[in-house]
């Protein structure tokens, strides 16, 4: 009988995905990019994302040397922004720390902010024809139901069963092929409306044949996230709004958006008077937005006013509201000012 990686191989002549725009090329910083993208992100999302990109920083060397605001504007809408910023630093990394070549050393690889054990595992594949296994949410679809493995995969003793089968089913050759068939099995067959009849594997996986596929993998234990509530103000000056930097620690860090508070024991006319020295008219108040993360949800209140001038001792910017949609600005920020 075949084994699974050789029965996934043959099937990926015809069945896989051979169109994607980073599988074009095997250098490591190509790979490296849609590696990270593709982090909790569909693919058909990241397709016109990589292609700017790409366009925008074709080389280590381009995106080191680029300025954090352009990173983060061609970013912006693509969310986790945080994944951003570690390819940013990645590149620096390399170009102070490595010579600017990208690392063939899996070791030296995990070094690279933003680099896990997946990661380096896929570029140590598809660049450098390593024997490496990769753990993405796709794979652990797959081995899970191959397997029957009933537990949640975010428990720490099952990720580390699933990386165990992970690595004992490599391919002695064809590593890359086999690592890409594996995703698109996952990402086109095996998925959360499986197509099982399609599935090269159905033979020998267990899930399939103890008729369990729809209950693996177990759901994530439900648990109410918790909700918080902030202040936003928009001052507008003509066709033009006032954003201010957020901090590189939390959400959105390192992007504009709207200038935020949280005493609510003041008005945002006076708030905006106070911190910004900045005279303003009431436009509208009291206007609400929401957002979920993670592990939390944000309840946004926000009020629109008019300044009287742009001259403000705080450090901001003006943004024309025609240039929004291209602005390295968060996405539900992006929505609220698209509104007005």
């Amino acid at each position: 009988m075949k084994s699974l990686a050789d029965l996934l191989i043959t099937w990926h002549a015809k069945s896989g995905r051979h169109h994607l725009p980073w599988q074009q090329s095997k250098d490591p910083y190509s790979v490296w990019v849609s590696e990270i993208m593709l982090q909790q992100t569909q693919v058909a999302t990241v397709i016109d994302y990589y292609n700017r990109f790409m366009k925008k920083f074709p080389t280590i060397k381009a995106l080191a040397h680029a300025d954090e605001e352009e990173v983060m504007k061609l970013w912006s809408g693509l969310g986790y922004y945080r994944r951003a910023r570690f390819l940013h630093e990645g590149a620096q990394m390399i170009m102070e720390e490595m010579g600017g070549n990208f690392p063939s050393e899996f070791d030296m690889m995990l070094k690279i902010p933003g680099i896990g054990r997946s990661t380096a595992g896929a570029i140590a594949a598809f660049s450098f024809n390593q024997k490496k296994a990769i753990l993405d949410g796709n794979v652990k679809r797959v081995l899970s139901r191959y397997f029957l493995i009933a537990e949640w995969s975010g428990l720490p003793k099952t990720e580390k069963k699933l990386w165990d089968y992970a690595e004992s089913v490599l391919p002695n050759k064809n590593i890359d092929t086999y690592t890409q068939a594996l995703m698109d099995l996952g990402a086109t067959l095996c998925n959360k409306n499986p197509k099982c009849t399609l599935c090269p594997l159905k033979k020998t996986c267990l899930a399939f044949q103890k008729n369990k596929v729809h209950l693996i993998p177990a759901p994530r234990p439900q648990k109410k996230i918790p909700t918080q509530s902030t202040h936003m103000v928009i001052i507008k000056h003509h066709d033009e709004v006032l954003l201010v930097k957020r901090p590189q620690g939390g959400i959105w860090g390192g992007l504009w958006s709207l200038p935020q508070f949280e005493n609510t024991s003041t008005t945002s006319k006076a708030w905006v008077k106070k911190y910004f020295e900045l005279e303003t008219n009431v436009l509208e108040e009291n206007l609400k937005a929401s957002t979920t993360f993670t592990h939390f949800k944000l309840d946004i209140t926000y009020s629109i006013l008019e300044a009287k001038s742009q001259r403000s001792k705080i450090p901001h910017t003006w943004l024309s509201l025609n240039h929004i949609e291209g602005a390295a600005i968060p996405a539900i920020i992006k929505k609220i000012l698209l509104k007005i």
